[in-house]
């Protein structure tokens, strides 16, 4: 039989990424907590978190946490259906963990998370990563769900399209006077500075390519925000490549320009899910692809793949 209330200390640790933090979360002492751990490892013959800044849960460590965090769920549409029960007084309110990618959380997803809790009652604890991550993540059990631009489906996951985010390369009026006032090309776009969202971020290399037959190694700007990319191309650090619904009033505005020829890539988005059977998580399934279907543009447009931050 499997201790839970351990299994909760774990799974809090793995979360919080400290046994204090935890300890906070549960409402106990970190000594507690590490008893609880060390305990289960040892019942366990096996080690369930590296201890370190932060804490991180092992293969098998990821396994059990999946599990504390399914059944959690479950509990929770128990409790709401049957209210003279109360759920355990160290798991607290639910929250149903969502990898999203940075645009998706600037743009469309909010509406989504407004709607599923306005619906639902629901909390959300959303995990910001890159399309690589949200595969793992999903394989590991630290999220349920995740807006994800890999159409492969994760083993025990639903998937379900959502459509596309446009983007365009942008820069501001002062910048595009002093680096491409001769016009944009492959040489200029060599020398003026870019902006990257990570080392992962190739759109602005894909742009370079597609729009201009370049392939470019600029000076780059390192700015791992969505918002915070379009502010510093603002203020005219560099070009970048912008979802269209945080752009388009910008270019409207004279804010901006879009750089020629204008071209833009589009990134398909898709929604991957536990098959786990769970109100919460059907009513957020319903509400994503509702939302998306609404402010995204149609699959079939999505013929590049780019950032997803």
């Amino acid at each position: 039989m499997l201790d839970y209330q351990a299994l909760a200390a774990v799974a809090a640790v793995a979360r919080e990424g400290s046994f204090e933090k935890a300890a906070a979360a549960l409402g106990v002492t970190p000594s507690a907590v590490s008893q609880r751990v060390k305990g289960l490892e040892e019942r366990l013959g096996a080690i369930l978190l590296t201890r370190g800044t932060p804490c991180r849960p092992t293969e098998i460590g990821a396994k059990l946490c999946a599990h504390v965090e399914q059944v959690r769920l479950l509990e929770t549409e128990v409790v709401g259906a049957l209210p003279g029960l109360t759920a355990g007084p160290e798991t607290g309110p639910y929250a149903v963990r969502v990898a999203v990618n940075a645009d998706s959380v600037s743009t469309w997803f909010p509406r989504a998370a407004a709607q599923f809790a306005t619906e639902t009652g629901g909390l959300l604890d959303l995990v910001l990563e890159d399309e690589a991550h949200t595969a793992e993540r999903l394989r590991t059990g630290d999220v349920l769900a995740a807006v994800t631009a890999d159409p492969a489906p994760v083993v025990g996951c639903k998937i379900h399209p959502l459509g596309i985010v446009e983007y365009l390369a942008v820069a501001s009026p002062a910048f595009v006077s002093s680096h491409f006032s001769a016009g944009v090309d492959a040489g200029s776009l060599q020398r003026a500075p870019m902006m990257r969202f990570d080392r992962r971020d190739e759109l602005q290399s894909r742009w370079a390519r597609e729009a201009w037959g370049a392939t470019i190694s600029p000076p780059i700007h390192w700015t791992p925000s969505t918002q915070g990319m379009l502010d510093m191309t603002l203020a005219g650090l560099g070009w970048s490549m912008a979802p269209v619904p945080l752009a388009s009033p910008l270019v409207a505005a004279g804010r901006l320009i879009e750089l020629p020829p204008q071209k833009r890539i589009g990134v398909a988005l898709y929604w991957q899910r536990t098959r786990l059977a769970a109100r919460l998580l059907d009513q957020l399934t319903q509400a994503v692809r509702t939302v998306a279907a609404q402010e995204l543009g149609p699959a079939d447009k999505a013929g590049h793949s780019g950032r997803f931050d």
